[in-house]
């Protein structure tokens, strides 16, 4: 069978941790993932981790790539948890958007194996089709736009300039750059003896530089550059 079919009889889904829940097939999917990388996620290593058969899973994600959007909606349900309802009350547009853009970062460093699928599953999926909290959260930012006084092309211009902006920041901060983590000197420790200094002499030696991440503070300064780009709301 597939595991993008649905199963025709139905498996227990009490395991090792009681019964499923979705927030428990999610939770423990991510930490799959976090540990042991996207390569290894499958409906039946997933099942073998919570001690039930690989069918019982579809109760709650009816395919792969329902799992794979579930995670997704896993990162963005933990973006909200640190986005609390008194830093939504910040009156200060921009101070909202450092935070939220900041918070994201956050859920990203701390799961870094499952931030590609924030490109690959938003190009898959249609908006309407989206999990509620990746919606949810185009709605928060979207609203706050509107609500700091930009009309609505500017808003959806906005929109479309920070989300690329925070995506391509931290898709950048988490790829991987060491070749082997055993290795005491840098330079081996990056690989650069891999590199060819005729072929690529400016990336062999800027590649020490670029190994070292940008952090909150290079984030931060990007989304001012970026919001100072589109100025004062009409």
């Amino acid at each position: 069978m597939n595991e993008g079919e649905q199963p025709a009889r139905r498996a227990s889904d009490r395991g090792r941790y009681g019964r499923l829940s979705r927030e428990r097939v999610l939770a423990s999917a991510l930490q799959l993932v976090d540990e042991e990388g996207l390569s290894a996620l499958s409906m039946r290593r997933l099942g073998s981790a919570l001690g039930v058969e690989a069918m019982a899973l579809y109760r709650y994600a009816p395919s792969k790539d329902a799992l794979l959007d579930g995670l997704v909606e896993a990162l963005y349900l933990e973006l909200e948890e640190k986005l609390t309802p008194a830093a939504e009350e910040e009156p200060d547009w921009r101070e909202r958007l450092h935070r939220a853009a900041g918070a994201m970062y956050e859920v990203c460093l701390a799961h870094p194996q499952a931030v590609p699928l924030l490109a690959t599953r938003m190009l898959a999926v249609p908006l309407a089709r989206r999990p509620s909290a990746v919606l949810r959260d185009h709605e928060r930012v979207l609203t706050l736009l509107r609500a700091a006084g930009f009309d609505e092309p500017s808003t959806a211009a906005l929109f479309r300039a920070y989300s690329a902006w925070l995506l391509g920041y931290v898709s950048v901060e988490v790829q991987p750059m060491v070749d082997n983590p055993d290795e005491s000197d840098p330079a081996f420790r990056l690989g650069l003896h891999h590199l060819s200094p005729r072929e690529l002499p400016t990336l062999r030696e800027s590649a020490p530089a670029l190994a070292e991440r940008g952090g909150p503070e290079g984030l931060a300064e990007g989304l001012d550059a970026l919001l100072d780009r589109f100025g004062r709301p009409s």
